[in-house]
């Protein structure tokens, strides 16, 4: 009965909900991207790899750094 209402009440105090949904669509399309420009099974991984991390290549870009 406990666990039951902490859960009910973290998911209320969560309001993150569509962000999470939009970092995992650029996530599938990141994913898709690296994959299709692997030539080899160790940088597909790599590619997924990268996926994960994904906003820190676009805010490096972004900023110039």
């Amino acid at each position: 009965m406990f666990k039951k209402f902490w859960r009910k009440k973290e998911m209320k105090n969560c309001k993150c909900g569509p962000f999470g949904g939009l970092y995992f669509l650029g996530f599938i399309g990141a994913v898709v991207y690296y994959i299709q420009q692997a030539t080899g099974f160790w940088q597909g991984v790599l590619g997924v790899l990268k996926a994960l991390v994904w906003p820190a290549f676009l805010v490096h870009k972004l900023f110039g750094l």
